[in-house]
């Protein structure tokens, strides 16, 4: 097993910091990203970042590091609500699965409280901002220190 997370952002995270700031808040993706570089070098982790409007690409990235990465994080963005197909690239993981969601989705539109990825995800992050990705790492860490790698 290695020492890298992978951390996917799913359909408009790539706006982030420009749309709906008063929802998902000012920071950028890259912003993101820096901070999760950081906080992964200080745990002795390294970072995989990727984002895609595309269901097929996050798939095949899940595919890719579902056996040997330290886990993965992720926010499917409003794939969350819809994805029977990340779900099930999900289910065929053998690592821990953090699903982060800047926003508390339970506050939000009814149709935003239900979550296939949740179904695959061994821990969920709602409301915590853009610190829930920074918080889902460190508990990746745990996990992967104590080989607790329970699903």
């Amino acid at each position: 097993m290695s020492d890298t997370v992978l951390i996917l952002n799913g359909p408009n995270l790539n706006l982030l910091g420009r749309r709906q700031p008063h929802i998902y808040g000012h920071e950028t993706l890259a912003d993101v990203e820096a901070r999760c570089r950081e906080t992964a070098a200080e745990l002795g982790l390294s970072v995989v970042f990727h984002q895609s409007n595309a269901e097929h690409q996050l798939i095949d990235w899940i595919h890719e590091y579902r056996v040997d990465a330290a886990g993965i994080v992720i926010n499917p963005g409003a794939f969350t609500h819809t994805s029977v197909a990340i779900l099930d690239a999900l289910n065929a993981c053998e690592v821990p699965v953090i699903e982060c969601h800047i926003s508390n989705v339970h506050k939000r539109e009814a149709f935003r409280h239900h979550s296939y990825v949740s179904l695959a995800a061994t821990a969920v992050m709602a409301g915590f901002g853009t610190h829930g990705y920074v918080l889902a790492l460190r508990h990746v860490a745990q996990l992967h220190r104590t080989k607790g790698d329970v699903k």
